[in-house]
């Protein structure tokens, strides 16, 4: 995949608001709607977003650090990587949604979570803002971080960026369906 830089970062920034304005309206909710889980063993809207929190606690950091640190210019368009465009790809919201496996570390599952838990979710999305912002300045091929599950793989930034965005449409995307699943019925009082 071949993009003008300017473009994707666009793109993105725009998602991110997206998903800043969905994260807004889930605070509008009730701790009880936001706790509520489909089946014992699927995620609560909260959990969703506490998972979405504990890859952001590893990825904006070292996002930020690698910008930061980066002696690039910009270049006007972004090339994806093979892995990058992969890995971005599989996070991408599909109309039905194929079940991941996620790693022990980041699974929330039995939190005991509350409304804190959005907000964090809202200031990581802001940080991602500010961070795409600076973006902006340096080459998105040439910079590369690091990933969660390890620190020998890099990907570009801007491959990361999709990485992380695609992710939390994602979740989003399940946290809506599960409060589609939980609107009354005349069986679900």
């Amino acid at each position: 995949m071949t993009i003008k830089s300017e473009q994707l970062i666009q793109d993105l920034i725009e998602r991110t608001r997206i998903n800043i304005n969905q994260a807004e309206k889930f605070n509008s909710l009730s701790t009880e709607k936001l706790n509520w889980r489909i089946k014992q063993e699927s995620w609560s809207i909260l959990e969703c977003f506490e998972h979405l929190n504990l890859y952001g606690d590893f990825y904006i950091p070292e996002i930020k650090n690698r910008i930061e640190s980066s002696k690039t210019l910009p270049i006007e368009s972004f090339k994806s990587g093979f892995l990058g465009n992969y890995f971005a790809k599989s996070m991408l919201p599909k109309e039905k949604l194929n079940k991941m496996k996620t790693f022990k570390d980041k699974n929330p599952i039995g939190s005991g979570l509350d409304k804190r838990t959005i907000v964090r979710f809202i200031n990581q999305q802001e940080q991602l803002l500010n961070l795409l912002d600076k973006s902006k300045k340096i080459d998105l091929n040439k910079t590369k971080t690091a990933i969660s599950i390890s620190k020998w793989i890099k990907l570009k930034l801007g491959d990361t960026f999709r990485v992380v965005i695609y992710h939390n449409d994602r979740h989003i995307v399940q946290a809506n369906k599960i409060m589609d699943e939980k609107k009354p019925t005349h069986n679900n009082v």
